[in-house]
């Protein structure tokens, strides 16, 4: 699979003549809404010869309740497991339900292992450092959780157990690696594996809420899988920058490899894009695109799209009907393949997306290019 950036001039058509291809399989693999549109900038996947031998590694997605079943359809054959976002877990240890009969059909029959998710998620949406408070401490509490989880892993067919506590205080710490450690050999004898998510950490005593609690080293000594949570350092209410930049997830792989067996190790994957409006102010709220809608606004506003090397992610700026500047932060097929690259270098387990909701065809063809996916079911 080759990358051409275009330029001036160009039209898919002749791309296509160049490369000895055709206009549909161009716009098939980049997603394009309108092959007629192409900006300076923009970076295509092109069609070329497969590698020869290709690494197989696991790949976890997280999806919604909500997702479309087109894309679910079309995702599957891609994926090691899936997690349905989420079972939230209570005060008294139980498990709020959601929707997840039909993610879990669609997984089966894409021999992809769906894993129950647990988050410590509040009734009114956010994390909550005192839920996680609660389940972590009161051993009457974990251990009707940990009935709970075996109960509904066997009535609904799951494969595993993920846990993704977020926000959780840093005196839990202990705690949490405990809970990790008793939801392994919980589920453990039931042929049940357990992989947790955890905090993008440079250092063992980073600081901050997001961090102190999430200790690599004992989660990679409980867990059998560890998925970085390498994203948002671009995030809603923070100052415009890239999402997953390169650059801040080669220092948390630095880390992290040295705590965790590389091998257990699923690297975080965005996917999606923020639009800002600048100039930025703190407080105010960037807007969620998916990359495919990212890469259709910038053809709508003939916005040239630009490259960061040293975060390896693309961006645009526009201006809106109202005369407001924006810029435009997402990921394009050069910003995939150098994250891809990382996971071949690191000897890392494989990668997560987050999420898999909003299709972007360019991570599966270069996914499919670098890669073999592993199917344990």
């Amino acid at each position: 699979m080759q990358i051409y950036i275009v330029r001036a001039g160009d039209s898919l058509y002749a791309i296509a003549r160049r490369f000895g291809t055709t206009v549909e399989e161009l716009t098939r693999l980049n997603q394009i809404a309108d092959p007629s549109r192409l900006v300076i900038g923009q970076s295509l996947l092109v069609p070329g010869p497969a590698e020869d031998v290709r690494e197989q590694i696991e790949v976890n997605a997280y999806v919604y309740p909500t997702v479309r079943q087109t894309v679910l359809t079309e995702t599957m054959p891609y994926f090691t497991t899936l997690c349905p976002f989420s079972h939230s877990v209570t005060a008294e240890g139980e498990l709020r339900p959601i929707a997840d009969e039909r993610l879990i059909q669609a997984a089966y029959a894409g021999q992809t292992a769906p894993l129950l998710t647990i988050t410590n998620l509040g009734e009114t949406g956010g994390f909550s450092s005192d839920l996680a408070h609660t389940v972590l401490t009161d051993e009457g509490v974990q251990a009707r959780l940990l009935d709970n989880i075996a109960a509904q892993i066997r009535e609904k067919d799951y494969y595993g157990l993920n846990i993704n506590f977020e926000y959780i205080y840093p005196f839990d710490r202990d705690s949490y690696s405990q809970f990790v450690n008793r939801a392994s050999q919980r589920l453990h004898p039931l042929g049940c594996p357990v992989s947790t998510a955890i905090a993008p950490k440079e250092s063992a005593d980073q600081q901050g809420l997001l961090y102190t609690a999430h200790d690599y080293e004992a989660h990679g000594r409980y867990a059998d899988k560890v998925i970085l949570m390498t994203y948002e350092w671009g995030y809603t209410y923070g100052a415009p920058q890239a999402v997953s930049p390169v650059d801040r997830i080669r220092r948390v792989l630095d880390y992290a490899v040295t705590v965790v067996p590389a091998g257990k190790i699923l690297m975080g994957f965005s996917n999606y894009a923020y639009d800002w409006t600048l100039p930025w102010k703190q407080g105010t709220a960037a807007r969620v695109l998916s990359n495919a809608g990212a890469q259709e606004l910038a053809a709508s506003r003939w916005a040239e799209i630009k490259y960061d090397r040293t975060s390896e992610a693309p961006y645009f700026h526009y201006t809106d009907a109202s005369n407001r500047r924006h810029v435009v932060w997402f990921e394009d097929a050069r910003s995939i393949r150098a994250r891809l690259r990382l996971v071949g270098e690191y000897g890392l387990g494989g990668i997560s997306l987050w999420t898999a909701d909003r299709l972007w065809s360019p991570i599966y063809a270069l996914l499919e290019s670098m890669y073999s996916v592993e199917k344990i079911i």
